[in-house]
C-alpha cells in the first residue's frame, strides 16, 4: 500500500521478476484494481503479493479506492486468509509531506490498527536516484519520518526498510516479515506465527463487529475529509463569486471556468459525503455495541487524529 506513484507496483515487479509497465509514469497511478501475484519457490513455499491502488488516484475517487481495498480484505478474512505483512511505500525523494500524503498515512493507520503494526514495513523508495550530494538530505528525511510521521506505527512494532530497487532488496524486506533477528533460536516458531498472519482493524470492524464500511474508523475519517473539502470549496466559490462581481473583463472568463470546475467538485464531494453518512438510528445502535471492537487498540489512530488537527497536514522535509 501507499500513495499513488510511490513505487508499489515497481516493488512487486521486482519481487516477481516482471518489468515495469511500458510508458508508466511514476507520478501517475499504474494500478486501478487489486492485483494478486503468486510466486512458487523451489523450496515449496508459495507467496502471494497483492498490489493495491493508491488514494488520490488519477482516475478514481478515494471512496471507491477504500471500498475496493476493504471489500478485498473482508473477503479474504471471511475465507480465513490473513496477511503475513503489509508494505507501505514512500518516496524518499519527496521533500514535503503533503496534505494528501499525510491523509494517506492516516487512512493506512486506521485500516491497520495497532495489533497488526508489527507486520508493517514502512519502505522508502527511489534510493537508486540518490546522488552523493543528497545523501545527508535523505538521511535527515529518514530521521524526520521515523521520529515524527511514522513514530506512532514504529512505537507499536512497525519497521522502516530501504528499497534499493533491486530484486534482492525487495526479497530482503519480505524476509523480515518471516523472521525476528532477536530470536534466532526460535525461527521455526516465528515462521509458524508468520504463516498465521494478522487481522487488520478494518477486517475486525467489518467482519467481527458487523460494521458497514462507512461505520469503520477509516470510513469515518474519509467522511470527515469530504466534509472539510466541502467547506473549503464553499469558501472558494464565495471568493470567486466576489471576484466575478467586480467585473474585471480580463479575468471574467477564467474566473467563470474556475467557478464551474469548483462547483462540479463541490457537488461530487456532497455525493460522496451522502454515501458515507451514517444514519442517526444506526449511530445510536453502534454506540451501544461499541464494546465489541474494544479488543483492538486505537493508539495509532488516536495519534493520527491528533496530528491531522495539530498542523501536520503539510510539512517540509529538510
Amino acid at each position: 500500500m501507499g500513495p499513488t506513484g510511490s513505487g508499489k507496483s515497481n516493488f512487486i515487479n521486482k519481487l516477481v521478476g516482471s518489468k515495469e509497465e511500458s510508458g508508466a509514469d511514476r507520478l501517475r497511478s499504474c494500478t486501478q484494481d487489486i492485483r494478486e501475484f503468486k510466486v512458487n519457490l523451489a523450496d515449496g513455499k508459495r507467496y502471494v503479493f497483492v498490489d493495491t491502488p493508491g488514494f488520490d488516484d488519477t482516475y478514481r475517487s478515494d471512496r471507491d479506492i477504500l471500498r475496493t481495498i476493504a471489500e478485498w480484505l473482508e473477503k479474504k478474512y471471511r475465507g480465513n486468509v490473513k496477511l503475513t505483512g503489509i508494505v507501505y511505500t514512500h518516496r524518499i525523494s519527496d521533500n514535503r509531506m503533503s496534505g494528501s500524503v499525510c491523509k494517506n498515512l492516516d487512512l493506512f493507520g486506521r485500516l491497520c490498527g495497532d495489533a497488526a503494526a508489527e507486520r508493517v514495513r514502512l519502505v522508502t523508495t527511489m534510493w537508486d536516484n540518490e546522488r552523493q550530494e543528497n545523501a545527508a538530505t535523505y538521511q535527515r528525511r529518514v530521521s524526520q519520518l521515523e521520529g515524527n510521521f511514522w513514530k506512532p506505527l514504529i512505537s507499536v512494532g512497525a519497521r522502516h526498510e530501504r528499497f534499493s530497487n533491486t530484486q534482492k532488496s525487495a526479497w530482503n524486506i519480505v524476509s523480515t516479515l518471516l523472521q525476528d533477528s532477536s530470536s534466532t533460536l526460535d525461527v521455526m516458531r516465528r515462521l509458524d506465527e508468520a504463516s498465521e498472519g494478522r487481522v487488520l482493524l478494518i477486517q475486525e470492524e467489518m467482519v467481527d463487529a458487523h460494521k458497514e464500511l462507512k461505520e469503520t474508523s477509516a470510513g469515518k475519517a474519509l467522511y470527515s475529509r469530504f466534509r472539510k473539502v466541502l467547506l473549503e470549496q464553499k469558501e472558494t466559490l464565495k471568493q470567486l463569486a466576489d471576484a466575478l462581481a467586480e467585473k474585471d473583463p480580463k479575468a471574467v472568463e477564467q474566473l467563470r471556468a474556475e467557478y464551474s470546475r469548483t462547483e462540479a467538485e463541490m457537488q461530487k464531494a456532497i455525493q460522496d459525503m451522502e454515501k458515507m453518512r451514517i444514519p442517526l438510528g444506526r449511530r445510536i445502535a453502534l454506540l451501544f455495541s461499541r464494546a465489541k471492537t474494544r479488543s483492538v487498540s486505537f493508539a495509532v489512530v488516536s495519534w493520527y487524529r491528533h496530528a491531522m488537527t495539530s498542523g501536520y497536514h503539510s510539512a517540509r522535509l529538510t
